[in-house]
């Protein structure tokens, strides 16, 4: 499976690598992307299996990417990983069509619990 990691933090984008491969998501293809726009290349030209966005990032915040995504028919499976959270945020992510909202700082175990039944 192709991961596309897009954060503008290296260091969270090095983070959410390191929480996958402890959560036993090792062995996966994984593409990283430093702001919403390079996100949303990146969806075209690496076709990822799954998308782990942050939300605020320059260019594009992670949920205009979802949104272009969407308007254009790809499919992809997208989610959050964001250090803010409200119920505005969540419900857009989710009318947006995300399949997650998981929320800074996260363990190996809230990542295999949301990303076993995706990744399988």
């Amino acid at each position: 499976m192709k991961i596309l990691i897009a954060d503008d933090s290296r260091v969270m984008r090095q983070i959410v690598t390191r929480t996958l491969r402890q959560a036993g998501f090792d062995g996966h293809d994984l593409v990283e992307a430093a702001d919403g726009r390079q996100a949303f290349d990146k969806v075209a030209e690496e076709k990822p299996d799954l998308v782990i966005s942050d939300w605020n990032m320059p260019e594009m915040t992670g949920v205009e990417v979802l949104r272009a995504l969407r308007a254009g028919g790809n499919e992809v499976k997208f989610g959050f990983v964001t250090s803010e959270c409200t119920q505005e945020m969540q419900e857009q992510a989710e009318a947006a069509g995300a399949l997650f909202f998981i929320i800074k700082p996260f363990t190996a175990e809230r990542f295999a619990e949301v990303f076993t039944p995706i990744i399988g």
